[in-house]
């Protein structure tokens, strides 16, 4: 049927990868979006400077799965508009990128110990350490959503490079008019 192979998942992900970035592409397509289209469950990559991770750790345990879905909420943000450029303008530097780096692993150790409002101040630090070293992934609809929905997040992010895709919450309650992500389960 119509599913992923469920065996050499690395491989596949980088098959998707590739496909998503033949030769000659400008610009890379991160191998984040390949990683979690294939592995099921939450899937952490890590990096060592290169386009693909050195190691992903993956899980898929029910209970870290259902905390994930209980708390996570996504907006949806609208396409992109054409003159968009998230390249443009950028400031990135090894302090930016240690900021994303810290936030991330805060994020991954709040989801292993189940801990929400952890969890929504790392998502919340990198989101400010991604529009410190991209500007342009922020714009003033965003602002108006985040205002929006401040006092009912313990954090937010934009999924992708912004611009289009969605405004992430994470949030203690449910979110009303947001749409509650549900994690691909293995074997599905």
């Amino acid at each position: 049927g119509p599913k992923l192979p469920v065996d050499h998942l690395e491989k596949t992900a980088r098959i998707l990868f590739c496909c998503d970035n033949p030769p000659g592409t400008a610009y890379i397509s991160g191998s984040q979006d390949s990683i979690g289209i294939v592995y099921p469950g939450l899937a952490n990559a890590y990096y060592e400077g290169g386009y693909w991770p050195t190691a992903i750790e993956h899980v898929q345990d029910e209970t870290t799965l259902n905390f994930v879905e209980e708390h996570l909420y996504l907006i949806p943000l609208g396409p992109r508009h054409d003159d968009y450029d998230v390249l443009s303008d950028t400031c990135i530097d090894v302090g930016g990128a240690k900021a994303l780096s810290a936030a991330a692993a805060a994020c991954w150790d709040a989801v292993r110990a189940q801990d929400v409002n952890a969890m929504g101040q790392a998502v919340r630090a990198s989101f400010e350490a991604q529009i410190a070293m991209f500007p342009h992934m922020m714009n003033p609809m965003i602002h108006e959503l985040i205002d929006m929905y401040r006092e009912q997040a313990l954090g937010w992010k934009i999924s992708g490079a912004g611009g289009g895709g969605y405004l992430i919450l994470v949030a203690d309650q449910p979110v009303e008019n947001a749409i509650r992500c549900v994690a691909r389960r293995a074997l599905e």
